[in-house]
């Protein structure tokens, strides 16, 4: 891993230097972050997140909040930096986000706050508070639009079924037209069938999204609460482990083989690792077979990111992710999941952008009509936080 990272690092060194080609490449770092419930200390009307306040079970306050919000800004910071020194990351998808105000403290932390870091963020119907948000340098990337696309459950799994939707957010990166969607697919609790539908719809926001705008980057990203070889990635959103296995309707997955062939992830379970934390790019983003076209955006590499300040570096756990809290012990931490950054490039001095309004694509009446009942129930439990008190 670190004598590939070198090489790329070279590699990079190399293309972006003038002279050392007949064209340099600007590269741009997108990543992924499970912050792993990242809640501020007061209560959200409406919402069940009793668990992340002062007398809850997690005896979450100020202090615990601030420290949070300190630790998960050193390694959103450090993203990418390996590569892109001083720069790191363009976009970073996160999940695991209560609301608005915990995204604003975090882009106010001073690691953040030096490179201008936003926010975008959209209240979603998940019972207890979570979504999932986007941070990005502005001075990078240029948002257009953003929508939340929600997860619409089946007759199946019932009317009552709420959870987190998938976040898009349109814009511009490199003069390109590009789109991530950030999700977060239910957890292994409730069985592949949930996480199938939730890859299915969010394969089904990325195809309307590429009908509107062929030449559209998109990028799926998230916690899947499932590993590249399971169904939900590899055939519901048609991941593939090659380049050239990516037809037009698919997508590449560039951490199957991370996990199958160099067996490590980005989280453990009962000391074996899971691949959950992953991006997925659209056709448009790639070079095949010994084509080297950087005219707009391609893909380089992919990057798991393992800041040794991460880890647990004594204890019955050495060796784990350093999370918040663990059997009941704060440990002041991280998140129990590790950062992941794939790199883009393109070349420099190229003004030829194609038209593109950047408007996302707009709610089917199905998707409105869930939002809509989402909303009338959320009025509901409102009034009986209310009557409550």
């Amino acid at each position: 891993m670190k004598k590939h990272l070198l090489l790329l690092i070279a590699l990079l060194a190399m293309c972006l230097t003038a002279g050392a080609q007949q064209r340099k490449l600007n590269v741009y770092g997108v990543g992924f972050y499970n912050l792993e419930n990242l809640f501020d200390t007061c209560h959200d009307a409406g919402k069940n997140d009793y668990e992340f306040l002062p007398k809850g079970s997690y005896r979450w306050n100020g202090m615990k909040y601030t420290h949070k919000l300190h630790n998960l800004a050193q390694a959103l910071g450090d993203m990418g930096t390996n590569v892109l020194k001083g720069v790191g990351c363009a976009v970073i998808g996160v999940s695991e986000v209560e609301n608005d105000r915990v995204l604003a403290d975090l882009c106010e932390q001073p690691s953040l706050k030096a490179r201008g870091f936003k926010f975008c963020h959209v209240e979603g119907p998940d019972r207890r508070g979570v979504d999932c948000g986007l941070l990005y340098n502005p001075s990078l990337f240029k948002v257009l639009d953003v929508r939340l696309y929600p997860y619409v459950p089946t007759a199946k799994q019932g009317d009552n079924y709420r959870t987190r939707g998938f976040l898009a957010v349109s814009g511009e990166l490199g003069g390109d037209h590009v789109t991530f969607i950030v999700c977060h697919l239910p957890s292994r609790f409730a069985g592949p069938y949930y996480r199938e539908v939730g890859a299915e719809q969010a394969a089904a926001v990325k195809n309307r999204i590429l009908a509107k705008d062929k030449n559209c980057k998109v990028f799926v990203m998230g916690d899947m609460n499932d590993d590249p070889t399971d169904k939900s990635i590899s055939e519901k959103l048609s991941g593939k482990p090659e380049i050239s296995e990516v037809g037009k309707d698919d997508m590449y997955n560039p951490w199957y083989n991370i996990l199958v062939k160099k067996g490590t992830g980005t989280l453990q379970y009962q000391g074996s690792w899971n691949l959950f934390d992953q991006i997925l790019l659209s056709p448009s983003l790639l070079n095949k077979g010994e084509q080297k076209d950087f005219r707009t955006l391609k893909y380089v590499k992919k990057e798991i990111q393992r800041m040794p300040y991460l880890f647990q570096t004594e204890g019955k756990y050495k060796g784990n992710m350093k999370r918040t809290t663990a059997g009941g012990v704060w440990l002041d931490g991280y998140s129990d999941h590790l950062p992941v950054v794939v790199y883009v490039a393109k070349e420099s001095g190229r003004d030829d952008k194609a038209d593109f309004d950047g408007k996302l694509p707009e709610l089917t009446e199905t998707e409105q009509q869930f939002l809509d009942k989402c909303a009338e129930e959320l009025k509901g439990y409102i009034a009986k936080d209310k009557e409550a008190k």
